[in-house]
C-alpha cells in the first residue's frame, strides 16, 4: 500500500507544482466496489419492469428491498472518500493552490453534472430537465471546503459533524425555508423531500441531493484524511478505522431501536418479520439522514480498516474501477442509456412510444417496458463488464501520464 506524504504549509516553496499522486489501495478497493454496486440502482430505474418502489413496505419484497438497499452504501461512501482524497490532494499544494484547485474541481464538475451527466439521463439535446445528482453534490461540497481548507482541520470536522448530527432537526421542526424556498431546496431540505425548482419557460431543476448533509460528510472525510499520512502508524490507522466504524454503527442501532431522531422514517412493526427487518433499515437517502449516514459509512469505516493488506484478484479488479471512479460514472450513465435506447427498439416500441407524453424529454421507457430484477442484474453485468478494458486503459494512462487536466478527472 502506498501513502501520501505529510501536510505541509501555504509557506513552503518546493511545492509551487502539485507532486504526483499517490494511490491507496484500501481506498481504491472500497470506491471500486461501491462503483460497481452502484450501477445495480442505475439499470433498475432504465429497465425494471412497471418500476416497483423497492422501499414502499406495502409492495416491497426482501429481493427487491436488498438490491436497493445495498446501493444506499454507494453515494456517502463515495463523498467520504472525496474528503480523503482532497485532503490528500492538499498534502501535494501549497494552501493557495489547494483551495483554488478544489474550488475549480467543484465547478468543473457542477458542469459535468449540469451538461454531459443530465443529457445521459435525458437524452433532451434542449435541457428541460436538470437533474442534481451526486456529482452536483460532490461539486458543490468541494466548492466550500475550498473555503474551509484556510481553518484548522478540527474545525472543518467539527463544522461537518454539526451539520451530520444536526440537519434532521429540520424534521421535527419543518420550516419554510427549508422546504419551500429554492435555496433550502437546494442546500438542505427536510423529511425526505425531493425538490423540483421550476427555472420557467418548461424547464426545470429536480434537485435529489440537497447540498449541506453531504457537505458535511466531506468535511468529515477530509479529517479522517489525516490517517493517512505518511508519518501516521499503519497499525494504529487500522485499529482508529476499525474502533471508529464499530462505533458508528453501534451508534446506528442505538438511534434507530430509540427510534426518535435521527431519520424522518421511523421503523414500526410490520406483519411479518422480513417487513420488520425491512422497516428497520429502510433509512432515507432524500435528503441522506443521520441513520443513513451511520450505516453506510460505519460500514465504510471497517471495510477500509479490513483491506489494507488484500491482496487477490478481487481486489485488484476493483482497483481497476476505483482508480478511475469519475471515467467509470459519467461512461456508465451513456452505456446504461444506449442499451436502453437498444433494447427499446429491439422490443419492438417505434419512435412514437419514446416520450410517455408530448411534454417530456425523450424517456425510452413506455409502460410495459422493462424486464424482472433477473433482467435487470444480468444488464448490470454486461455494463460493468464492458467498462472493465476501458477502465483499465484508462487507469494505465493516468499512471504514466502527468498532463494537469487528469486532475480533473
Amino acid at each position: 500500500m502506498t501513502t501520501a506524504t505529510a501536510p505541509v504549509t501555504g509557506k513552503t516553496a518546493a511545492l509551487a507544482e502539485p507532486g504526483p499522486k499517490q494511490r491507496i489501495e484500501s481506498i481504491d478497493i472500497l470506491r471500486g466496489l461501491v462503483m460497481l454496486i452502484m450501477a445495480i440502482d442505475h439499470v433498475r430505474d432504465f429497465f425494471s419492469y412497471h418500476h416497483p418502489e423497492p422501499t414502499d413496505l406495502a409492495i416491497t419484497t426482501p429481493f427487491l428491498f436488498f438490491t436497493r438497499w445495498i446501493t444506499h452504501f454507494c453515494a456517502p461512501t463515495f463523498v467520504f472518500l472525496s474528503g480523503i482524497s482532497a485532503y490528500l490532494a492538499g498534502t501535494r499544494r501549497t494552501k493557495s493552490q489547494f483551495s483554488a484547485f478544489l474550488i475549480k474541481r467543484g465547478l468543473w464538475l457542477l458542469v459535468v453534472e449540469f451538461v454531459f451527466i443530465t443529457f445521459a439521463i435525458t437524452l433532451d439535446p434542449l435541457y428541460h430537465l436538470f437533474v442534481l445528482q451526486v456529482i452536483w453534490a460532490i461539486g458543490g461540497a468541494m466548492i466550500l471546503l475550498g473555503i474551509l481548507v484556510w481553518l484548522p482541520t478540527p474545525v472543518v470536522a467539527a463544522i461537518g459533524a454539526i451539520i451530520v448530527l444536526g440537519h434532521n432537526y429540520f424534521d421535527l421542526h419543518p420550516t419554510h425555508l427549508v422546504n419551500d424556498t429554492v435555496e433550502g431546496k437546494l442546500l438542505l431540505s427536510g423529511a425526505g423531500f425531493r425538490g423540483f425548482i421550476s427555472l420557467g419557460n418548461g424547464r426545470g431543476m429536480l434537485t435529489a441531493y440537497a447540498l449541506l448533509p453531504w457537505a458535511g460528510l466531506m468535511m468529515i472525510g477530509y479529517a479522517v484524511g489525516t490517517l493517512y499520512v505518511k508519518t501516521y502508524d499503519a497499525v494504529k490507522r487500522r485499529k482508529t478505522l476499525l474502533y471508529s466504524g464499530l462505533g458508528v454503527l453501534a451508534l446506528f442501532f442505538i438511534l434507530r431501536f430509540i427510534n426518535a431522531y435521527g431519520d424522518p422514517a421511523p421503523w414500526s412493526v410490520q406483519k411479518t418479520t422480513a417487513l420488520n427487518i425491512i422497516s428497520f433499515f429502510n433509512v432515507t437517502k432524500y435528503p441522506p439522514s443521520l441513520m443513513y449516514m451511520c450505516i453506510t459509512i460505519g460500514t465504510a469505516l471497517v471495510i477500509l480498516a479490513t483491506t489494507e493488506k488484500i491482496s487477490n484478484k478481487f481486489a485488484s479488479v476493483l482497483i481497476i474501477y476505483g482508480n478511475v471512479p469519475f471515467f467509470y460514472y459519467v461512461c456508465h450513465w451513456y452505456l446504461i442509456k444506449l442499451i436502453n435506447v437498444i433494447v427499446f427498439f429491439a422490443s419492438g416500441y417505434t419512435a412514437s412510444q419514446i416520450a410517455t407524453s408530448h411534454q417530456q424529454p425523450p424517456t425510452f421507457q413506455p409502460d410495459n417496458f422493462g424486464f424482472g430484477l433477473g433482467g435487470v442484474y444480468l444488464i448490470w453485468l454486461i455494463v460493468i463488464g464492458t467498462l472493465y478494458l476501458p477502465c483499465r486503459w484508462f487507469s494505465k494512462y493516468k499512471r504514466t501520464h502527468t498532463q494537469w487536466w487528469l486532475s480533473y478527472l
